[in-house]
């Protein structure tokens, strides 16, 4: 009984039928599903529509792909695992699409009651992931430059953009032999935040579910180059407003041209906030100073955001590009497996005690003592030579 309705269950979400959807799961039917899914799937779904709109319809959106079971094995009366894998392709890029997975499914009263699902969402990621429609990615001395480029919108964020921002904060984490990072915008500004304009075309009753949808990927990846081995750099000029300031609170340097504007602009559209805002201003410019940003949406000029600590330094405008790509190459030279445990240490140190941090420092100090970076620099410390840098731990 409960391997048919699992059958039937594969075969209505391959061809589509919902009137066999809606017979064989539970009233109360309860679907969780993996984290980490790309296009901001993931989590618990509630009830037979939400799975079904919600997670199915949004799969099927992006993915020509079918579920292939190729193994059944019950759980007692009422469970059932399948193993199997996604096969298809994502329609924007046409890439394979070839997951494992893993179903337990709960069965009452002769319905589905409950899916629970594993799988290779890398797998989900790498076969959605296209060309790059939003940002000008390129690896080239060792540096990864991230270019936001929607120059005619002013890089303004839409969900592409979020997407976009998603797949190179990936690449940048999985290539080993990146050694700094570059953040940059074409155009007028390197970002103005949200797309207004992308907003308005969709329902306003629906702008809680579109907020949600596109913070998902933007979120993630401020969240992976937050926590890169190597050091950013960004160049701003123009504007720098709203989640788009995220750009800025994930670098290790900010250089700026003296025209830049830096504003939370959230107060002025009724938004509380997203980029990561509300955890790295404060902590940057202190409690009071990032109140006035948010709630009077005070609007800080280079030298301003310079002297608060939100910048590193102004630049002359035409120096601006090459002195932040110089920097970051430098950067890139120097001993990034030390940068790595620096980076690390300072983002821990805001929530550590003393002696939690001492501890900290103690194991970084000697997992970085332990690399050819250290003996070499040391050795040609004494022997008062430039030492290059490796970034590679002895193994």
């Amino acid at each position: 009984m409960t391997i048919e309705l699992a059958k039937r269950l594969y075969e209505a979400l391959a061809t589509g039928d919902r009137a066999t959807l809606t017979e064989v799961l539970h009233p109360d039917f309860e679907g969780h599903t993996a984290a980490g899914l790309p296009l901001s799937l993931g989590g618990v779904y509630r009830g037979p529509d939400a799975m079904r709109k919600e997670f199915w319809g949004v799969v099927a959106r992006h993915y020509q792909a079918r579920a292939t079971p190729e193994s059944f094995e019950p759980l007692g009366t009422e469970s059932l695992l399948v193993i199997g894998r996604y096969i298809g392709v994502a329609k924007a890029s046409g890439r394979e699409l070839n997951a494992g997975f893993t179903h337990r499914i709960d069965v009452a009263d002769g319905q589905i009651r409950r899916l629970d699902q594993l799988t290779d969402t890398q797998a989900w990621h790498d076969a959605l992931d296209g060309e790059l429609e939003t940002i000008d990615y390129s690896v080239r001395d060792a540096v990864a430059t991230i270019c936001l480029n929607r120059p005619a919108e002013r890089n303004a964020i839409n969900q592409q953009l979020a997407d976009d921002l998603l797949t190179v904060a990936r690449r940048c984490a999985e290539d080993r032999d990146i050694r700094a990072v570059l953040i940059t915008g074409n155009g007028p500004a390197l970002t103005v935040g949200g797309d207004i304009d992308y907003f308005t075309q969709t329902p306003t009753a629906e702008y809680g579910t579109l907020f949600r949808q596109m913070t998902g990927p933007f979120h993630e990846a401020f969240r992976i180059l937050s926590r890169l081995r190597v050091p950013i750099v960004t160049a701003a000029h123009g504007s720098v407003a709203g989640g788009g300031l995220g750009f800025v609170y994930i670098a290790d340097f900010v250089l700026a041209a003296p025209n830049t504007k830096f504003a939370t602009a959230f107060a002025a559209i009724g938004l509380s906030g997203d980029g990561g805002g509300t955890w790295f201003l404060p902590r940057l410019v202190g409690p009071r100073r990032a109140a006035r940003m948010y709630l009077r949406n005070e609007v800080l000029d280079a030298d301003t955001a310079a002297e608060w600590g939100l910048i590193t330094e102004v630049v002359p405008a035409e120096q601006l590009q090459e002195n932040a790509r110089q920097l970051a190459i430098e950067l890139a030279a120097g001993p990034t497996e030390a940068f790595g445990h620096m980076r690390a240490l300072l983002r821990t140190a805001w929530d550590n005690t003393l002696s939690e941090q001492l501890l900290e420092e103690t194991e970084s100090l000697a997992l970085t003592g332990s690399t050819d970076d250290a003996a070499n620099a040391i050795a040609s410390f004494v022997e008062k030579q430039r030492p290059t840098f490796r970034g590679r731990q002895w193994t």
